[in-house]
């Protein structure tokens, strides 16, 4: 695992924050964090980062404590509200943060970064002068300047256009098909159910689902059938395989947790010797099971 972490608990007072989190990340995956405001989700970051200190708990990254110097040479961080030196150039920017690592002749890493993130031809204005969208990018390229194996990125769309989301994407995939690790924060759902391998959702400092988004998504899938000539035996007969059952007027609908069962309950159907015109199934997008976990009342962040 590159990234660990066992009932890691960060609280305030013993208030906010989160607790008892338990999240286990390969590498070479991306890794969707979501929650409300005030979910816990920044506070998390900061304190895998080493910003914050963890009220009590254990986590690991790369194999080392989180909070020591070994844990932080391999990690890249762009926050969701940060602020540079504006008086400095794109470059000279990126050269400051070259001197901090400590790295030798950085000139040609700078260079592809810039290139990566678009701003060729931009590195020599102030940042004063560029967009919220471009200091946006400038932050992307000094969160990967040290070549990190964890990318810990806060909103890192929150400030681009469609067109800048989709560069973002691609830079999000890059990275995994070179082997890095994204921990990947935002409120775009739709985003995050394009790119990401893995999500958690945390609630009020709680981590209430975590696992494969292909496979949260797949337990909640909705299934309408159109029937003739089935008796009264039918729901009993298709109940192991499928909940919220309903049966009315030659239209059956249920929901099914594995979508593999969708043929097995067909063929449940047409055995009984119903007749079977029309099937349909629909499974539930991210947003869908945000909304059914954590309830229409929050507002996600």
């Amino acid at each position: 695992m590159i990234l660990e972490t066992q009932n890691l608990t960060k609280q305030f007072d013993g208030k906010g924050g989160f607790k008892d989190v338990n999240i286990s990340i390969d590498s070479g995956m991306v890794f969707g964090f979501l929650g409300p405001n005030g979910a816990g989700k920044s506070t998390f970051v900061k304190t895998m980062v080493g910003l914050l200190y963890p009220t009590c708990g254990f986590a690991w990254i790369n194999g080392f404590p989180i909070g020591t110097i070994e844990s932080k040479r391999k990690i890249g961080f762009l926050p969701e509200n940060f602020k540079y030196y504006d008086w400095m150039t794109g470059k000279e920017l990126m050269k400051f943060h070259a001197e901090l690592y400590k790295m030798k002749n950085p000139d040609k890493k700078i260079e592809e970064l810039l290139d990566l993130v678009k701003l060729k031809g931009h590195e020599n204005k102030k940042i004063k002068n560029y967009s919220k969208g471009m200091q946006q990018r400038i932050g992307l390229a000094i969160a990967l300047l040290n070549d990190p194996k964890v990318i810990f990125l806060d909103e890192p769309t929150s400030a681009l256009d469609p067109v800048g989301r989709i560069d973002v994407r691609e830079i999000i995939k890059r990275l995994k098909d070179d082997g890095k690790t994204v921990f990947l924060n935002s409120h775009l759902l739709s985003e995050v159910e394009m790119i990401c391998d893995e999500v958690a959702i945390i609630n009020h400092g709680h981590v209430i689902a975590e696992g494969k988004l292909k496979n949260l998504l797949s337990k909640n899938t909705y299934v309408e059938m159109v029937i003739s000539d089935y008796n009264s035996e039918l729901i009993e007969k298709i109940s192991k395989l499928a909940y919220d059952i309903v049966l009315k007027d030659g239209k059956l609908t249920f929901k099914v947790k594995d979508k593999d069962s969708i043929p097995e309950i067909a063929k449940i159907v047409v055995d009984s010797g119903a007749k079977l015109y029309q099937l349909d199934s629909k499974t539930s997008s991210l947003e869908d099971l945000f909304i059914n976990i954590v309830g229409k009342d929050e507002d996600v962040c």
